[in-house]
């Protein structure tokens, strides 16, 4: 039976993270997908149509939503491999070591790719429990070998056997008996959920797959991901209603990044792994947090580094470190106030071209370094050494309002490619100075070419 909980002066909060979602995958959004509970979330709430993830791939766009900055300054410049020294440093303050401070029971669910998982004595990185998450239920990186069945789940250090199911209903089931069973059910509570699906691996199960007979076979495989990953927060939606916790819960659903198929983005250009809108842009869907909107739209371009100092406003809490935020909290676009942003949105990604993006009103600079070096799988000494060194030396410039699939350059014809030029060399210049420096990396090895034909991504039928 589920305990009810008074009602607190601070909310319970939920940050939901799908992994690979494209900007249009939920209906909310315009997808093929069923996702009815997200879909009530965004009625309920408030949908962003310019949400944009801290960057195009997986472990720095987490690193930058659990900290409030951009990853390149924690260090975070790629994705980060199985036994790679780079990590999400201890001396960095994420949102569950400031809500634990203020005594809110916190939780991990999922992946977390900040790091070795379980602890490696020679890496010796801090655990979910060091950066604020007093309970831990996830991987290191993806669900292996696929969605269903995963071998590679860890329960607060120690690793786990097999677990049948689906991943993203094995850690709703977590989820909901971590709830259950708190020993402090009177405090309020910090989960963050970062659902496996739907990257590839993809698994769905087969009575859903049946829902998309009209679609390829790939096709609807993915979009019964989709489907079975709204499902699962379904759950977590009826639990929180029948245990009295709706009313004083704020729920936020991200994507880590765009997707890696062309059809998911919408229109947009490119695809995961690419500063262009293709692979930064993705769905948020913020519930809770404004119910005087409740189902509003809200166009304004915000990030993945908005998140926690809009937390920390709406908790009233001065964190020691808020001048090292990249964010700006969104309280004011809440409470129908004019929202400022105190530094535009930007991302920077070496390993493809081009190389960094800047977001500033309705118009997006991209940088390119036309650099042609051959790039390590992994993070290595030669690439850390690259980033130091590296110059802008070609330039695109589109209005994404009126252009989001980004066709006209106007870098040519706008008067104020000069500033924007100027703004984004210099976000790279600081970068370059004050980004972290890892002086143990691998050398380089399996060089490969980097690619900038994203058109070659995968592509389906049903959206061609």
């Amino acid at each position: 039976m589920h305990q009810t909980q008074n009602l607190q002066s601070k909310p319970n909060i939920i940050l939901m993270v799908a992994d690979d979602m494209g900007w249009s995958d939920l209906s909310c959004y315009g997808g093929v997908a069923n996702t009815p509970h997200l879909d009530d979330l965004a009625e309920k709430g408030i949908r962003f149509t310019s949400m944009y993830a801290a960057a195009p791939n997986c472990s720095p766009s987490r690193a930058g939503l659990l900290t409030g900055k951009s990853p390149a300054m924690l260090g975070m410049y790629n994705y980060r491999p199985t036994g790679h020294p780079m990590h999400l440093r201890d001396s960095e303050v994420t949102i569950a070591e400031i809500l634990q401070n203020q005594g809110y029971s916190t939780a991990h669910f999922g992946k977390w790719h900040l790091g070795c998982l379980p602890q490696d004595p020679i890496l010796n990185h801090p655990q979910p429990a060091d950066q604020g998450f007093e309970y831990s239920f996830g991987t290191e990186n993806n669900a292996e070998p696929s969605h269903l069945n995963p071998v590679n789940f860890v329960r607060n250090g120690e690793k786990l056997p097999e677990q049948k199911g689906y991943s993203c209903q094995i850690l709703v089931d977590e989820m909901l008996r971590w709830m259950a069973d708190r020993r402090n059910n009177d405090l309020p509570f910090f989960s963050y959920v970062a659902f496996h699906e739907p990257h590839k691996k993809v698994a769905s199960p087969p009575e859903l797959v049946n829902n998309y007979p009209d679609y390829p076979v790939i096709d609807a495989e993915y979009l019964a991901n989709v489907e079975n990953l709204d499902s699962a927060i379904g759950r977590i939606i009826n639990y929180l209603e029948g245990a009295g916790l709706m009313e004083n819960s704020i729920i936020i659903f991200l994507s880590d990044n765009g997707s890696y198929r062309l059809p998911s983005n919408g229109g947009l250009r490119a695809v995961k792994s690419y500063v262009y809108e293709g692979g930064i842009r993705v769905p948020g869907i913020f519930y809770g947090l404004a119910n005087q909107y409740k189902g509003h739209t809200i166009d304004e371009p915000v990030g993945f580094v908005d998140v926690l100092p809009t937390i920390c406003e709406l908790l009233d809490i001065e964190a020691t470190n808020e001048k090292e935020w990249e964010g700006t909290s969104l309280m004011a676009l809440f409470n129908g106030q004019k929202f400022q942003r105190t530094m535009p949105l930007y991302w920077y990604f070496y390993r493809t071209s081009p190389e960094m993006a800047m977001r500033i009103d309705d118009h997006t600079i991209l940088g390119f370094d036309q650099d042609t070096t051959l790039r390590t799988h992994a993070f290595s000494s030669p690439d850390m050494h690259y980033i130091r060194k590296m110059r802008l030396r070609q330039y695109e410039l589109y209005n994404v309002v009126s252009d989001p699939g980004q066709h006209q350059n106007l870098i040519d014809s706008l008067l104020s490619s000069e500033r924007y030029m100027k703004l984004i060399n210099d976000k790279l210049r600081n970068i370059q100075m004050n980004g972290y420096y890892w002086s143990t990396l691998p050398e380089a090895s399996g060089t490969k070419k980097i690619k900038t034909n994203w058109v070659k991504y995968e592509r389906s039928a049903w959206m061609e």
